[in-house]
């Protein structure tokens, strides 16, 4: 099973649903991209996946046309803007999927604040791909 998770700056969200997916089944190719890549992932997406045993840290932030020419099951955008322009794939796409978070990247205030607010959004990805997982993925390799 090939997915493929996209965002914009292919910093937080897109690496953290990358990373709980890859933990979810080792069976399973996961990339992830951004149509404008911030060229890095979030030290603290990195620092709140750290705090669940999960490392993204080798993760590296790449531009969605890195993945153009490929075959994916699954391509999930993760917000609007990454939705909004999400290419036409010239490789062949079995289902297109968005389920959308908040850009903890875009949280101001104190550190404390961020942080939670990273946390937050990373358990919202959590739940949200566990159940995409248990529903969609588990139960299409039960009825191959």
């Amino acid at each position: 099973m090939r997915i493929l998770v996209l965002c914009t700056g292919n910093s937080c969200r897109s690496q953290m649903a990358h990373g709980f997916l890859e933990t979810f089944d080792k069976n399973l190719y996961v990339c992830s991209g951004g149509t404008k890549p911030s060229g890095k992932v979030a030290v603290k997406a990195i620092e709140v996946m750290k705090e669940l045993g999960i490392d993204i840290s080798h993760h590296t932030s790449d531009s969605v046309d890195k993945y153009l020419d490929k075959e994916w099951d699954y391509v999930i955008t993760v917000c609007g803007g990454a939705k909004e322009s999400c290419p036409a794939f010239a490789g062949k796409v079995k289902q297109r999927l968005h389920i959308g978070f908040d850009d903890p990247w875009e949280a101001k205030g104190s550190d404390d604040f961020i942080t939670n607010e990273y946390r937050r959004v990373r358990d919202e990805i959590k739940n949200e791909f566990t159940e995409f997982y248990n529903h969609k993925i588990k139960k299409s390799w039960k009825k191959a």
